[in-house]
């Protein structure tokens, strides 16, 4: 990309940032109440901000609301339409974290491992176009990164007015792409950016790091149980389709979206390889079924407990369609080749505009992606990216370069799509967990003198602790 090109992407950004900034400014004035005010009724006082429902959780509040934002944050008095968020209280003397999955808000008491790390305050937001959090009528057009980011700049300057102390940003593969791109367009609202597993496919048209990477992954004995099943599935393809056709029958599904059943059904044979290291352990290779003894339920069952022969079915299709169309509008998509199918794929990995309405219109813009990457490995100042070392989205990884400050990337060995710093090898966990203690401003005495004695500030719960991995669509972040 043309540093002219990149200078004009710059601008416009620029120019778009300013007019949301005046927008916000607007929106978000308002008296403030009182001191000693209900925490839910300060949060109420913010224009836009209305109450869903509030939920017990011991030692925090927990607020389910919606945000009215703008539809087009260049142009706020052409339409709005409400934001889903969720808002778990500690206290407005800690810090806070804004986090999102890049997809649905969870709307039961949870906390990100940063959260737990700096003993937070946590903000959860809906991506837009996700439902409910969708726009009617919906402008696709309005579907961007710039747009959901100033989603998030504008909901952090309602909520800084309450919430004063230092501000993290996290989230994890779909939503760490999103905290990086947050980062990108407003790089002044965060003290910290801690992303996961966040893809960061530059060239959409150059996927070799992915063929490279799934030769590699593991061992070769579970890579060949692995690919010897895909094969037998497609060898079986007549006798699966005829499971296939009982089973949509028996469950209401339709294939108009993707085009047929036969598309839907390679479609989650060739997910099963990426899903397997996506979400599963080496260990887990041994439950693998050996494809040539198999029974042809054997093969049905594996395939579907890890790629799962619901999802391009339309009503599985349907609540991803936003992330489908972001993928083929912006933020591309891995084309592996899988030689070890040749002679038996019909349609090879297909594209995004497959999985979307065709009334909704696409066009793919490969600048995008490009002046992100440049901008992180030239710009990044606190941020933090955290890789599994067996997940396949690790391929194409973010990369900090000289002109970063302060800002790291780490892979945790063995972990998949869920790596976290809790994962990290003992010296890498104890200066991350330091990181993100010094940029929420709340790391202990010891801990600025020694990062070897850097730890969480609360203690594991197993309910608001537990890991919600987005079972997003397989090869899909």
């Amino acid at each position: 990309m043309s540093k002219a090109l990149r200078w004009l992407l710059s601008l416009v950004v620029l120019i778009g940032t300013m007019s949301a900034a005046g927008a916000t400014a607007g929106a978000a004035t308002a008296a403030e109440p009182a001191p000693g005010t209900d925490i839910k009724d300060r949060i109420l006082a913010i224009p836009g901000m209305s109450l869903i429902e509030e939920k017990p959780y011991t030692g925090y509040r927990f607020f389910v609301l919606n945000y009215t934002q703008p539809v087009d944050h260049r142009h706020p008095g052409k339409g709005t339409f409400k934001q889903r968020i969720t808002l778990l209280h500690k206290d407005t003397n800690r810090p806070t974290v804004m986090f999102t999955s890049g997809y649905n808000v969870n709307t039961t008491p949870r906390r990100s491992e940063p959260t737990a790390i700096i003993d937070g305050n946590q903000v959860s937001v809906e991506y837009r176009f996700f439902t409910p959090s969708r726009p009617e009528p919906a402008d696709w057009s309005k579907l961007d990164i710039w747009q959901a980011a100033s989603d998030q700049h504008r909901l952090f300057t309602a909520l800084k007015k309450v919430y004063a102390k230092k501000w993290l940003t996290t989230g994890g593969s779909k939503g760490g792409m999103t905290a990086t791109y947050y980062e990108r367009f407003y790089p002044r609202d965060m003290d910290g950016v801690v992303a996961y597993v966040a893809p960061n496919d530059v060239q959409n048209n150059e996927d070799s790091a992915y063929d490279r990477f799934l030769a590699g992954v593991g061992t070769a004995e579970c890579r060949t149980k692995l690919n010897n099943v895909q094969r037998e599935a497609l060898i079986r393809r007549k006798q699966l389709a005829a499971i296939y056709t009982q089973y949509a029958a028996d469950n209401g599904y339709t294939f108009t979206t993707v085009g047929s059943q036969d598309k839907a059904f390679e479609a989650v044979v060739l997910d099963y390889t990426w899903a397997f290291w996506q979400y599963s352990l080496l260990a887990d290779c041994e439950a693998i079924p050996v494809a040539k003894t198999a029974t042809d339920q054997q093969i049905w069952d594996s395939i579907d407990a890890i790629s799962g022969f619901s999802f391009y079915t339309d009503q599985g299709l349907a609540p991803y369609t936003p992330y489908y169309y972001q993928a083929g509008t912006e933020l591309g998509s891995p084309d592996i080749k899988q030689p070890h199918l040749k002679g038996l794929s019909r349609y090879g990995y297909q594209p995004p505009r497959n999985f979307v309405p065709r009334d909704i219109p696409m066009r793919f813009k490969p600048f995008v992606m490009d002046d992100v990457d440049h901008w992180v490995r030239d710009n990044a100042q606190r941020m933090m990216f955290v890789y599994g070392q067996n997940d396949p989205w690790g391929a194409e990884k973010f990369r900090v370069g000289k002109g970063a400050r302060d800002s790291y990337v780490y892979v945790a060995p063995g972990a998949n799509h869920g790596a976290s710093v809790g994962a990290l090898v003992a010296d890498q966990k104890a200066a991350a967990t330091a990181s993100i203690l010094k940029w929420a401003g709340v790391a202990p005495a010891t801990v600025q003198q020694d990062e070897a004695k850097a730890k969480r500030l609360t203690a594991y719960d197993a309910k608001l602790d537990k890991r919600d991995i987005e079972r997003e669509p397989s090869l899909r972040p």
